[in-house]
């Protein structure tokens, strides 16, 4: 397979990953959102909050470049289950419990007001070009009578019904999954070929218009990479086209998704996203088949990894074989972190 991995690893850091400066600013305005949620329980006599929490892909550091201004942050509020609970012990339900929630985050400076859905309160950010997510929890405690032990687990208000979660454990679950599996993770779990791998997979999955709502969630992917994840030292490239390939082949003969904490699928048998993200990784990562020519030329390669992701990048990187001889001299030539496309359209909002 021709050697692409400068290409690859440079299109990761450039053109999909979030810099930390965009990460930075996207938690802001989390943090802004959490004192008006604060603010507004209190204003309008509801139970006090034990605090919130960041998830998902901002916690798991997948988050990925958007040109279509497309991001979320997931931000959940806790409460412990007695508080809401009314004088007679009557639990309030999980659409009530979103609900209060969604009159606290109420502003009239928003140009929309955020609204309840069907497992969380949306807050629109739209000139940011994202929204904020803010799922409700609540916290249960259970006593074990011979040891005197307390154990926590948390639930979801999810349609009509609280149902078990632990998105904590999921950010767990991912970190861990980095460290054990990247050659060159990092102590803290933030990055790493496993992380940047599944951000890869993310950016091919959201990388046509129309894509999103008809592919599988981020979080199954993220379980899709660790399940079939193949390390390489030095080959990015490599690594992201064999897991693809390994996806593909699984989904073929068991196309559900366990998830990694709960004892639960992510995605049953027969889940018509799962059907949409294979079909489309068979249909464009046969792109890549030119790579394996021996006389497969740069231009051949870049071209190729254009029409896998979608994108005009590759064929713009100069071909290493035709540096100049001091170039030669002074080494590989880096790709650098250019201003992302976030950054921009924060800038000119």
């Amino acid at each position: 397979m021709k050697n692409c991995n400068d290409q690859v690893a440079g299109f990761e850091r450039v053109e999909v990953r979030m810099s930390d400066d965009d990460r930075a600013d996207i938690y802001s305005k989390a943090k802004a959102n959490r004192k008006r949620l604060k603010s507004g329980l209190e204003r309008n006599g509801s139970p006090k909050s034990i605090g919130s929490r960041t998830q998902g892909s901002y916690a798991m550091r997948t988050m990925i470049q958007n040109d279509r201004g497309d991001y979320d942050v997931d931000d959940g509020i806790y409460f412990t289950r007695d508080s809401l609970k009314n004088e007679q012990g009557e639990e309030k339900s999980a659409s009530d419990a979103r609900k209060m929630v969604c009159a606290a985050l109420q502003d009239e400076r928003f140009a929309d007001q955020p609204d309840v859905r069907n497992n969380c309160v949306r807050v629109y950010y739209k000139n940011e070009g994202y929204h904020v997510d803010v799922p409700v929890y609540r916290e249960n405690r259970t006593t074990n009578p011979f040891t005197g032990t307390e154990t926590k687990s948390y639930e979801i208000a999810a349609g009509d019904k609280w149902r078990t979660s632990d998105p904590l454990a999921n950010t767990t679950w991912f970190k861990d999954e980095n460290k054990n599996k990247s050659p060159d993770a990092t102590a803290n779990g933030n990055d790493g070929q496993f992380v940047r791998l599944v951000r890869l997979v993310k950016a091919f999955a959201r990388s046509r218009y129309g894509w999103s709502s008809k592919i599988t969630s981020g979080f199954a992917i993220s379980k899709l990479v660790s399940d079939h994840f193949v390390q390489s030292d030095r080959r990015e490239d490599y690594a992201f086209r064999q897991t693809m390939k390994n996806i593909s082949a699984r989904l073929a003969w068991n196309d559900s998704i366990r998830h990694p904490v709960l004892d639960e699928n992510i995605a049953e048998s027969g889940d018509d996203k799962t059907k949409f993200l294979k079909e489309k990784i068979d249909e464009n990562l046969k792109h890549l088949d030119v790579l394996d020519k021996l006389d497969c030329t740069h231009d051949e390669a870049m071209k190729a990894w254009d029409s896998l992701f979608f994108t005009d990048w590759f064929s713009k990187q100069p071909d290493p074989s035709k540096k100049s001889q001091v170039e030669k001299a002074s080494g590989p030539a880096v790709i650098k972190q250019g201003e992302t496309r976030y950054a921009k359209e924060r800038r000119h909002a």
